[in-house]
């Protein structure tokens, strides 16, 4: 390989968890090389909820590079498997969704990509478009193709079997059916997060058996959430949102947990490969404090979603909003009183919180307001019951936390 060949294939290989074959990525370059064609590098997702976050950023962050270097995209949107349910993870059957909300969700899905990879110039599949045709013949012969004790090598499925949970056979036709999107397409790479590795190394066997050459499997790391234990997740609530505005976006990077810094330099910044080892270094030796690591880390990504612009004035916001003392410099979101109190007037605290806050949980609430993390007009309370009535002369000011600031009129 020639020198720009290797700090290709240096750059496209950085950050993967695991390489499958090994050697697989500079072979697959090679071949692209030998062949004068880019590669056809495959990112499958079932639609089962309308939004995107930096673990889902993580991925296509990479197949991102990949376009960069010329290669070709394929994006597999599971229309048909996303009505099954991928079991992935989970100890029990994943309820079916309808038609309908699969459609709206993978529009959604398509909207936000654009965020991250330049959507004219990938190619958008539905599998709908092979998997709905398929015979009852066509289904027997695919399952043909893999015997139960290797669908049992799966972890999830191996440990429901073992605690006698039951195990649908749809679901363990999944791994054969996103298989089957590899095979419709052509795929040269696949790529996905290291809990797909199975699925995905599903997708080579299957093209073996008919005698092509196999797509390798890059495995992305699943990215920690801001809760520094679960892998980031909408449900766990440690989550950093695509579309989130700029302001909650650099806020929320600011609560990145201190040990987890070089996993985020490496997974969701788009540093070069240079300043990222430099950063990590300087962490390692104290001659970075985290807290500017968090800084950069934080504008970084308000930038990619954004713009510099925004990043700049999200920066400047949570200087003032968390680092200045100052109660005057503290910027309130006006909210109208009628959007949020009803007709008699009132609202418990925590109704009212809940209202202004909906993505946070009620139960997260009430913690906060019994730690002295809520205040009314300047004034600490720790009841979630309290009675808080409609603003008249003046407006309502409503601390929650430390990055919800809103004035009622």
């Amino acid at each position: 390989m020639g020198a720009n060949d290797k700090m290709d294939l240096e750059e496209l290989a950085h950050g993967v968890a695991i390489i499958t074959p090994p050697e697989g990525l500079e072979e697959k370059l090679c071949l692209a090389k030998k062949e004068k064609r880019p590669l056809v590098v495959k990112l499958g997702f079932d639609p089962t909820a309308p939004d995107l976050h930096l673990g889902h950023a993580v991925v296509l962050r990479k197949i991102r590079q990949f376009q960069k270097t010329g290669h070709k995209l394929v994006i597999i949107i599971g229309d048909f498997t996303a009505r099954i349910g991928d079991p992935t993870g989970r100890n029990k059957t994943r309820p079916p969704l309808s038609k309908e909300q699969v459609e709206k969700n993978a529009k959604t899905y398509l909207a936000q990509l654009s965020k991250v990879v330049d959507t004219r110039k990938i190619e958008i599949r539905f599998n709908a478009e092979w998997l709905s045709s398929m015979t009852f013949t066509d289904v027997v012969f695919l399952l043909s193709k893999m015997t139960l004790a290797q669908i049992l090598q799966r972890e999830d499925f191996s440990n429901r079997h073992s605690a006698g949970i039951p195990i649908s056979l749809h679901e363990i036709l999944y791994p054969l059916m996103q298989g089957q999107d590899s095979l419709a397409i052509n795929a040269d790479i696949e790529i996905g997060g290291t809990d797909q590795l199975f699925n995905c190394l599903v997708g080579r066997t299957l093209q073996e058996a008919e005698g092509k050459l196999g797509q390798i499997v890059l495995s992305m790391p699943l990215l920690v959430g801001l809760d520094g234990v679960e892998k980031m997740s909408k449900s766990k609530n440690n989550f950093i949102g695509l579309t989130e505005e700029p302001n909650q976006m650099y806020g929320k990077a600011m609560s990145i947990p201190d040990a987890l810094l070089p996993n985020y330099l490496d997974l969701v910044t788009d540093f070069s490969l240079q300043k990222i080892n430099d950063m990590k270094a300087a962490l390692t030796d104290g001659s970075v404090h985290p807290m500017e690591a968090k800084k950069a880390i934080a504008h970084n990504i308000v930038k990619q979603y954004h713009s510099a612009e925004h990043a700049d004035a999200a920066a400047l916001y949570f200087y003032n909003q968390f680092q200045k003392k100052d109660a005057e410099d503290k910027i309130y979101i006006p909210v109208k009183a009628k959007d949020v109190f009803p007709q008699t007037g009132s609202l418990t605290l925590i109704a009212l919180c809940s209202k202004l806050q909906p993505d946070v949980s009620k139960n997260q609430l009430r913690r906060l307001i019994e730690a002295r993390a809520v205040s009314v007009n300047g004034k600490k309370i720790t009841d979630p019951q309290t009675n808080v009535v409609v603003p008249v002369d003046a407006p309502l000011r409503i601390q929650i936390g430390k990055r919800g600031y809103f004035s009622i009129v």
